[in-house]
């Protein structure tokens, strides 16, 4: 359930991919603040939003240093001030209390000047310092993982290809429309892929039954990331194809059934197609290999339910 909900909220909030900041402790000295901040308990029905994606991503309308954002949980804003992707998120949402992925909470803060997204991330984890009690630091551990590996030496498959240099590609969102998430992250441009860059996003897929992933301009290693995060094999997902620069891709395949998975529910009659793994080699010309791999995993150390302003 916790997962389900999870993926909802990233979903409304857009994946999309950043650099990661340099430092995800936050026992570390921050001086960064908004100038001032509320924080109100939202117990109504209605959707989420907020002025600019609340993601690990660098989509970003300058907005005179407004944070206003209504009707989320307190985990997509630890997501937002952390900078966390897939990998991380699946290590930090079982730490926390049921109450950081349910209530949900507006947050309106104000800073001077026109800070950029990470200043707006930092002065983020000042208010969750301050307003939720929230602490975090890091430690390295050997645990299980997915390494993607090219599954035929120097050959990638047909739907995965250098991202073409020079190609305009714009990663930026229409803040002015209605709709959360907006109408044109579901359009698509030629061959397939997604209209905006440096994410991946669902496109429509060929059969009713099916899912399709698509991204421009991503590197393989947050493909992995995201890939533990949509499709959630059980471990991280760790990129060790060697491939560097950006790619563009297309992934369709047949989700596992809950508890069933895709194969036997082809055999009752479900829709026809790839699993995940077999769009994987075939599509992308990558396959998984289970094996330990030592990774930064964050650990929580202190949450509490804020009192209102």
């Amino acid at each position: 359930m916790r997962a389900s909900i999870l993926l909802l909220y990233c979903l409304l909030i857009w994946c999309l991919p950043a650099q990661v900041l340099q430092s995800l402790d936050s026992n570390t000295v921050n001086s960064v603040a908004f100038d001032v901040a509320s924080v109100k308990a939202n117990r109504s029905d209605g959707q989420p939003r907020s002025n600019f994606p609340l993601n690990a991503g660098d989509m970003y309308t300058p907005n005179g240093g407004l944070l206003s954002a209504s009707n989320f949980p307190l985990v997509t804003y630890i997501i937002f001030a952390y900078n966390l992707m897939g990998n991380q998120i699946q290590s930090v949402v079982p730490q926390l209390p049921h109450w950081a992925t349910t209530d949900r909470f507006d947050i309106d803060a104000r800073a001077s000047g026109n800070p950029s997204k990470n200043e707006m991330r930092l002065m983020m984890q000042s208010l969750l310092a301050n307003r939720f009690k929230f602490a975090i630091h890091t430690e390295s551990r050997e645990v299980p993982v997915l390494a993607l590996m090219l599954a035929k030496p120097g050959k990638a498959g047909p739907q995965l290809r250098p991202h073409p240099v020079n190609t305009p590609c714009s990663n930026t969102i229409d803040t002015s429309s209605k709709e959360n998430p907006p109408d044109s992250l579901f359009q698509s441009v030629p061959g397939g892929f997604p209209p905006i860059c440096n994410g991946i996003l669902g496109v429509p897929p060929s059969s009713p039954g099916r899912s399709r992933l698509g991204g421009r301009n991503v590197t393989i290693l947050f493909m992995a990331d995201m890939f533990s995060q949509r499709v959630n094999p059980g471990r991280p997902m760790v990129d060790e194809t060697g491939l560097s620069g950006t790619f563009d891709f297309l992934l369709e395949f047949v989700p596992d059934a809950p508890e069933t998975g895709a194969e036997r529910a082809r055999e009752a009659g479900g829709s026809e197609g790839p699993t995940f793994a077999e769009a994987l080699r075939d599509q992308l010309g990558l396959k998984e290999v289970a094996r330990k791999s030592v990774m930064n995993m964050l650990i929580v150390d202190h949450i509490e339910h804020p009192s209102e302003n």
